[in-house]
């Protein structure tokens, strides 16, 4: 059984939300959720969650701190469909009603260790004058009813979207048999200081 092939590879994926700028706005906090492809399946861990809700640090910087953790792994036999996070960050308006203050995704880093993201989030955007003003005046924004919609390409080209934030995400990823299924994960300009290695 020694020289048997693996059929699957694993992907392992934790670390967490470490932060986020959304200089306008206080006492936020945050969900996330996976996307991925038909070949995957999550096999331990959670594929989404809710963050506590944090306060404007009082330093200089005004960021938000979660460091909110998350932990996944994923089986697959395919890297097609490669696992996405998407991150939606929620606050409450004038009128106590919570409503998003930005939407952003980003793929699960492909090579193994640590890595940092900055996502830049955004919010869907009303259309015309009236709808913005009627939107307000009832505590109703724009919303997707499905945030992973944002990790999508279909259809978000004729969506009117707003610049709003930034969230700072840490990955630490560790991956199993991909290179024995013929995957090189290395980049090209580390692959000779990766072999010198061993």
């Amino acid at each position: 059984m020694l020289g048997v092939k693996p059929s699957v590879f694993l992907l392992m994926v934790n670390g967490q939300i470490e932060s986020a700028d959304f200089p306008e706005f206080d006492e936020l906090y945050c969900k996330y959720s996976y996307v991925y492809g038909h070949d995957w399946a999550p096999t331990t861990g959670l594929e989404e969650g809710i963050s506590q809700i944090t306060s404007k640090s009082k330093d200089c910087n005004q960021g938000f701190v979660w460091n909110f953790p998350m932990e996944i792994t994923f089986k697959s036999t395919n890297p097609y469909g490669w696992p996405q996070i998407v991150i939606s960050v929620y606050g409450a308006d004038l009128f106590g009603n919570d409503v998003v203050r930005g939407y952003g995704a980003v793929h699960v880093p492909m090579t193994p260790g640590r890595h940092k993201r900055t996502i830049p989030m955004f919010v869907p955007e009303s259309s015309s004058k009236l709808q913005k003003f009627t939107s307000w005046l009832m505590g109703r924004r724009p919303e997707f009813t499905d945030p992973k919609v944002v990790a999508q390409g279909e259809g978000r080209e004729v969506t009117r979207v707003l610049s709003q934030g930034f969230v700072t995400v840490s990955f630490n990823i560790v991956t199993k048999d991909l290179k024995k299924l013929g995957y090189d994960t290395i980049p090209p300009n580390n692959q000779t200081s990766a072999m010198s290695d061993g």
